[in-house]
């Protein structure tokens, strides 16, 4: 029986030289089984050549990475893209109808950067493609040169909705200083979707679901990047890895009973 949860971790199609290959980046994974206490497993990006009902019944949660592609312009009603925009149709039809469903059948679902951008759409959002092309906001893309420590580091403050999701995970601290690795972003906020932070110009970074019946969460930044030195970052991983494991004891009357036992031997130690 296991002890463990297993969290399904979108994976990117790209090609490997010649050979057609899904890749998830290995800080999704370490965020996972040291941040969250769980089982990952690779979800590829095979859209309906594998079914998502098949796939939410085999995991306890779904994380969706970041990734550089983009969603495609024609997923929300945007226009074409810019020449040379990387894109990724098959991640597209494998993660929206994923999150539609994961939400539905009340999987536990976290959402970083390309993640958040895709539940947005996945609920009838809009995204603008190149935020520091927008009059009013700022350019929240990294420096490519950088190191990958520089990069990754916190680069600008959000203010947490107030009585929110993540202001709970938080303890009640009003703002926090998040990175900032993204060319996209919401432009229009997608229907059932509550805001949870928001960029010193406006921006959307963090958005959760407002009828969810398990944890439903999406950040703009990287919380997976140094997760363990952070104690947002911290608190995200370990509530959803929780969550995970209380749809996998839910899901297993045996696993149920022996943690009731168990909380009773705890109690009268």
């Amino acid at each position: 029986m296991r002890n463990q949860p297993i969290v399904g971790i979108t994976a990117d199609r790209t090609m490997l030289g010649a050979h057609p290959s899904h890749v998830v980046g290995e800080k999704y994974i370490a965020a996972i089984v040291e941040g969250s206490h769980a089982l990952a497993m690779l979800v590829p990006a095979l859209g309906e050549r594998q079914c998502s009902d098949d796939v939410l019944a085999a995991v306890d949660g779904l994380l969706f990475t970041g990734s550089y592609s983009n969603v495609e312009p024609h997923r929300y009603g945007g226009a074409s893209s810019e020449r040379d925009t990387l894109h990724d149709p098959a991640r597209d039809a494998t993660t929206l109808p994923l999150i539609r469903g994961a939400i539905a059948a009340a999987v536990p679902v976290l959402a970083i950067c390309r993640g958040l951008q895709e539940m947005n759409v996945a609920f009838g959002g809009t995204l603008h493609q190149s935020v520091h092309a927008v009059g009013g906001l700022n350019d929240h893309r990294e420096n490519k040169g950088d190191s990958l420590d520089v990069q990754y580091a916190t680069s600008h403050s959000i203010v947490l909705t107030r009585g929110g999701m993540l202001q709970r995970l938080a303890g009640g601290a009003h703002e926090a200083r998040v990175n900032s690795l993204h060319g996209q972003g919401i432009a229009r906020l997608g229907t059932g979707l509550d805001v949870e932070a928001l960029a010193a110009d406006g921006l959307i970074e963090a958005i959760s679901v407002s009828d969810a019946r398990a944890f439903a969460l999406g950040v703009q930044w990287h919380p997976e990047w140094g997760h363990a030195d952070n104690a947002l970052s911290t608190a995200i991983f370990r509530a959803f890895g929780d969550a995970c494991r209380q749809r996998m004891n839910t899901r297993n009357p045996a696993r149920m009973s022996q943690v009731a036992d168990q909380n009773r031997e705890n109690n009268h130690v």
